[in-house]
């Protein structure tokens, strides 16, 4: 099972009602970050999350709203005696970034922090993998995508009674090599397994100007996270962001599964946000969800839900 835990939604500045960037992916036990703006550690603590489960972040770009809450986060791993490594991924000059961070202050980690300086690039991790993505943002700027690896099908009772086989090790071994001698036969793994799987597949943006590279990366992803920082190109200006509009084209593009808006500028009121929101979505035909702080989108039988962990708890 996966989950998409959003601690914080707004874009530039915290306010009272929402945080600044920060994502939490969990997935079979694992905690993977992606931004990491101020108060990330607070917002962690209200979700109970552990920053000891935390082993890889990943830093879209170094603007402060996104990047400002690692040290703090580094300093609470270390008060609490963390040992295992932390791994930093990011765009050119992360080393120089995380670099400076660990020597401000009378600190110093007592665990290994290891940086990793991405271009496009794709990474493998046991069943998933994180391919990184060059966006729009006027400074060295990435997106990301997590990507479970796609699963066998199911073992079919029918074909495994056609061929004489049963439950236990036989069906280990079958799945392990692919294919055995059952008597006198070649048996191969599709001969008894349904179609396979996919794996399922989320994109995030980070901050960006539309680019066809997010177009090409969300390409039929379960869930796109575009930042849709304006409701309008006037309110936009010069800036490298994008519009909601600019969103629900890019969604519908990549014909994704579910688009969840993200980076809401401060000036707009949830209400507001949401309202144009729907009205433009509707007009792309694209389905989408506006999260708020502590949203969780959890993957089950194909598709994502959502809940809210402060409403839960009452």
């Amino acid at each position: 099972m996966l989950e998409v835990i959003f601690l914080g939604t707004g874009g530039i500045m915290p306010t009272r009602e929402r945080n600044v960037p920060a994502i939490a992916l969990r997935y079979k036990g694992e905690l993977i970050l992606f931004d990491v703006g101020e108060g990330t550690m607070r917002q962690m603590n209200t979700a109970k999350l552990s920053p000891m489960r935390v082993e890889k972040i990943f830093i879209t770009h170094f603007h402060g709203d996104h990047y400002l809450g690692l040290a703090a986060l580094i300093q609470t791993m270390n008060l609490w005696d963390r040992e295992k490594p932390l791994h930093i991924h990011g765009p050119k000059y992360t080393f120089e970034f995380v670099q400076n961070l660990l020597q401000s202050g009378f600190f110093r980690p007592g665990f290994d922090i290891h940086v990793h300086e991405l271009g496009e690039t794709r990474l493998r991790f046991g069943d998933y993998e994180i391919w990184s993505f060059k966006v729009e943002h006027g400074i060295p700027a990435l997106g990301y995508v997590f990507k479970e690896k796609d699963r066998r099908g199911r073992f079919l009772p029918e074909k495994l009674a056609e061929y004489g086989l049963s439950e236990g090790p036989i069906l280990g071994r079958l799945e392990r090599e692919g294919q055995i001698e059952w008597n006198g036969r070649i048996i191969h793994l599709e001969d008894v397994t349904g179609p396979r799987r996919k794996g399922v597949k989320v994109a995030y943006t980070g901050d960006t100007e539309p680019t066809e590279r997010v177009k090409l990366f969300a390409e039929r992803a379960d869930l796109l996270i575009h930042e849709a920082t304006y409701l309008s190109p006037e309110h936009r200006g010069e800036s490298y962001h994008s519009t909601v509009g600019e969103a629900c084209e890019i969604a519908k593009k990549a014909r994704v599964k579910l688009l969840a808006l993200f980076h809401r500028a401060f000036r707009y009121t949830y209400e507001e946000y949401l309202s144009e929101a729907s009205r433009l979505c509707r007009e792309f035909g694209v389905r989408y969800i506006v999260p708020r702080d502590f949203d969780i989108l959890e993957f089950k039988s194909g598709e994502f839900s959502v809940r809210n962990l402060l409403e839960e708890r009452g």
